[in-house]
């Protein structure tokens, strides 16, 4: 054949190790070609997916690169529509982390104009919610500019706008972070504290001097009776937790006065009673994160009043919503839970049934409610190499390819017509129902071999063995060069050779610039894995209504 003749701008079959004629396509970190998707969508997937570890393609360091410097592109281009959208995700818990979303925030107040600027402070509350998030600020906007008029307004005003109770609990919670204290911040802020919060930011001086002075101003804290004023009674609660030998008198500070577990010393943290009080009062993502913790001291166990209270806990949706608590958090808690090991070896413990089954609930309950599109979805789950390497939100363990089984449960237990399925250079079955539990679906799939990438297997394989699917949903990081046909053109084939419009969802499961998806096609959708609208975007589209 004539070389001339090879060029079709409307081909059927070009391999994926070659761009498409005609179309906006570029080299992918594997060696194929894929659609590049806007600097907008990459912003997306960063504040929602986040940078944690190497992937199989690039390392960690380069990603954090390619993606500031696409957020640095989105701030140029409309530095207001950044910081709306970084406050949007942050503020409704659509990330599993918000470290995205802080860093995003600190390169608005960095490199913004003015308006971009000033609207990136303004938004700190929002976005910088406790003590730890607002030292992870510093040390980002820190690194990018100096402590001018308008940061140092920014700072103050974040502790200036707690209620002076609120303020104390976040100085004796989060006392410490990131190389930072709450004495680095008021210092360099030049805070100036008003008539209720004199006496806490005293506090702060003199418990980090070693001047007789800055001592004596704080004496309240530590005398044998409490302060009236309720702030600095908590202060004051903390500083006798600190000294005192007596269990009876931990137990009375944390009820009266609601001390959280990083106010006690750590000697108390062995001894149930001191953990049963903690609990009563214990904020969800708390509780969740020390589940282990309190199995393991003897404190949940069956028929124990705290297993009931957990597993209620567990099971109130409502409060999920509210503690923005993410299905990242709960899958991460159910797997560590339920293995009865700690990530980091600290101990094992025999997992309680109830509040395993209470956290596979969870992790559904903590998703946006979804409503059945009762369409035909084929839901196919890239399991190659590439997505066997990195993490999902810093998760030990949790690769892209375990969450995309975890997040395909969540649309399979929606949808009545559904059909599971992974693919590598070819389409294979995955032993993965709706009525398998979460850690046991992703267990299912976490050691399956390494395989080259081919995106095109499943509208390949539904053209072979003649499957009426209306929407394929693929759960990838679009890393794909192995197939002789991008998926692209396999859909177009699918669509001409059975007369069924069918549908292309491309789940991004990796923070990368490319996808498999046309954007040219009103037919085909790029979603983000792991935000919480995820599914029901899936199922919206689905049916016709995106």
């Amino acid at each position: 054949m004539s070389a001339y003749k090879q060029f079709r701008t409307k081909p059927t079959h070009t391999p994926q190790s070659q761009p498409i004629p005609g179309k906006n396509q570029a080299r992918n970190s594997a060696g194929g070609y894929s659609f590049e998707v806007s600097i907008w969508t990459r912003l997306h997937r960063f504040l929602i997916l986040g940078v944690e570890g190497n992937t199989y393609y690039a390392a960690e360091r380069q990603l954090v690169a390619e993606n500031a410097n696409s957020v640095l592109s989105c701030i140029s281009e409309d530095g207001l529509r950044v910081v709306r959208e970084t406050v949007a995700v942050s503020d409704a818990g659509r990330a599993p982390k918000n470290d995205p979303a802080i860093f995003v925030l600190a390169l608005c107040a960095s490199f913004g104009d003015d308006a971009t600027r000033a609207a990136a402070l303004d938004a700190l509350p929002q976005v910088c919610r406790i003590g730890t998030h607002l030292f992870q600020f510093a040390e980002y906007v820190g690194a990018n500019r100096g402590w001018g008029r308008g940061l140092r307004r920014a700072i103050a005003s974040w502790y200036r706008a707690l209620p002076p109770r609120d303020l104390a609990y976040q100085l004796v919670k989060y006392r410490q972070r990131e190389g930072w204290t709450h004495l680095d911040l008021l210092r360099l802020s030049h805070a100036k504290p008003d008539a209720d919060r004199a006496a806490l930011y005293q506090w702060v001086a003199g418990r980090a001097s070693e001047s007789t002075a800055k001592r004596e101003q704080i004496a309240w804290a530590t005398d044998l009776t409490p302060p009236a004023d309720a702030a600095q009674a908590f202060i004051w609660a903390f500083e006798q937790a600190q000294t005192t030998a007596s269990v009876k008198t931990i137990m009375q500070l944390i009820d009266q006065y609601d001390l959280p577990r990083e106010a006690l010393p750590t000697r108390w943290l062995s001894e149930e009673k001191v953990w049963d009080r903690l609990l009563q009062k214990m904020p969800l993502t708390a509780m969740i994160r020390n589940l282990g913790v309190m199995t393991k001291i003897g404190l949940i166990k069956p028929f124990s009043q705290a297993e009931s209270h957990v597993v209620k806990q567990l099971r109130n949706a409502t409060a999920l919503k509210r503690a923005r608590v993410h299905p990242i958090a709960l899958l991460s808690a159910l797997r560590v839970y339920a293995r009865g090991k700690g990530v980091r070896g600290d101990g094992e413990w025999t997992p309680s049934q109830k509040v395993i089954d209470a956290l596979d609930e969870a992790f559904y309950a903590a998703f946006e409610f979804v409503e059945p599109s009762n369409k035909r979805l084929m839901l196919s789950l890239d399991v190659s190499g590439s997505m066997s390497m990195g993490q999902i939100a810093g998760v030990p363990g949790l690769t892209p390819r375990d969450a995309t089984a975890a997040l395909a449960l969540v649309t399979a237990k929606t949808e009545p017509n559904h059909f599971i399925n992974g693919f590598q250079a070819k389409l294979m079955a995955l032993d993965i129902t709706p009525r398998m539990r979460l850690d046991s679906a992703i267990k299912s799939i976490s050691n399956l071999p390494f395989g080259a990438t081919d995106c095109a297997q499943p509208m390949l394989y539904a053209l072979e063995y003649k499957l009426n699917v209306d929407t394929f949903v693929v759960m990838t990081d679009s890393e794909t060069w192995h197939g002789a046909v991008h998926p692209v053109q396999a859909l177009e084939q699918y669509r001409q050779r059975t007369g069924i419009p069918a549908q292309l969802i491309v789940v991004a499961m990796i923070a990368n610039d490319i996808s498999i998806a046309d954007p040219n096609d009103a037919g085909m959708l790029d979603v983000v894995g792991m935000d919480t609208s995820t599914p029901q975007l899936i199922t919206d589209f689905a049916r016709g209504s995106v």
